[in-house]
């Protein structure tokens, strides 16, 4: 058994934009992660669970020839023998959950490895389209990867991605995710968000304004220019309310106008939105956690 660990992902800077033009910035979720096992090791609810969910994905997988890249034929009879993932990545928080299993399952069952970045994304894509209708692809790749990378929004075959080694970012900034304590249902969101888009002055704001923005939150991030960066994080948060507003709970919303200087975090969206985790960003841990500690909400810390 390949005892490989595939960890959670955490889009730092690109959910939805990443789709159309924008950079994107990821990174490992290594407090969670999943790998492979059978039911015989063990026999529990959950086991069977994943199992019996594993069966009803290998029937959408069967049906497209684009899998046949995959040995389906070993994955059917090793499902049939209890292999199940076992996962602690939680559901509908837009930290990895469906990636990582897609990422395990091309892993395990490819019979070539796909070499260009576009066609591995293109598969990938289509392989997560079962969980959440429309899917970029970006998530499953990062759980592959299993290191921090940036996707350079106008990807060619020669540069589509950067790896980055794990400590490319500013010790004095600090990740957390927030617990909306609300699972978020991906698919709605998506498709209200390709609605938005038919409505040509949000279109041109969206191209022109927002992805701009986005790369330079990331440009910023990765030159360790952290006033620069929190400048931009401040902006994007501020822009995310009025153009995603939508997959922002009620409850929350307040905390996309803080400011790291008066406050001493800043958070964002991370993944979909609608609920799962937000994403803060803070210079001052210490500050952060006693926040926090006075609120209904959990926060866990990333980096």
């Amino acid at each position: 058994m390949d005892n490989r660990k595939y960890n959670g992902k955490v889009i730092l800077f690109g959910e939805y934009s990443m789709i159309f033009g924008s950079n994107a910035l990821l990174i490992p979720y290594y407090s969670v992660s999943g790998e492979w096992s059978f039911i015989s090791n063990e026999a529990c609810e959950s086991a069977m669970e994943s199992n019996s969910n594993l069966s009803k994905y290998f029937d959408y997988l069967r049906t497209n020839d684009r899998f046949r890249i995959l040995d389906l034929r070993r994955m059917e009879t090793e499902i049939n023998a209890g292999l199940f993932f076992d996962s602690n990545i939680p559901n509908g928080y837009g930290v990895g959950s469906s990636g990582a299993l897609v990422a395990a399952i091309y892993d395990r069952y490819k019979l070539i490895d796909i070499e260009d970045t576009n066609e591995l994304i293109e598969l990938l894509a289509t392989m997560e389209n079962y969980f959440h209708g429309s899917s970029s692809g970006i998530d499953p790749l990062q759980c592959y990867y299993g290191k921090p990378f940036i996707l350079n929004g106008q990807r060619t075959t020669d540069n589509g991605q950067q790896l980055l080694s794990n400590d490319f970012m500013s010790d004095n900034i600090h990740i957390f995710l927030i617990d909306t304590k609300i699972k978020s249902p991906t698919a709605p969101l998506v498709e209200k968000f390709k609605e938005l888009r038919n409505d040509n002055s949000y279109l041109e704001k969206f191209n022109n304004k927002y992805i701009p923005l986005v790369n330079e939150c990331i440009s910023s991030l990765i030159k360790n220019n952290d006033d620069e960066f929190f400048n931009n994080l401040s902006e994007l948060s501020k822009m995310q309310t009025e153009m995603l507003g939508h997959t922002i709970p009620e409850n929350v919303k307040e905390f996309f106008f803080f400011d790291i200087d008066k406050d001493g975090f800043q958070v964002k969206l991370c993944g979909a939105g609608g609920g799962g985790f937000l994403l803060g960003f803070t210079k001052d841990i210490d500050k952060t956690k006693e926040y926090w500690q006075n609120t209904e909400y959990q926060i866990h810390w990333v980096k």
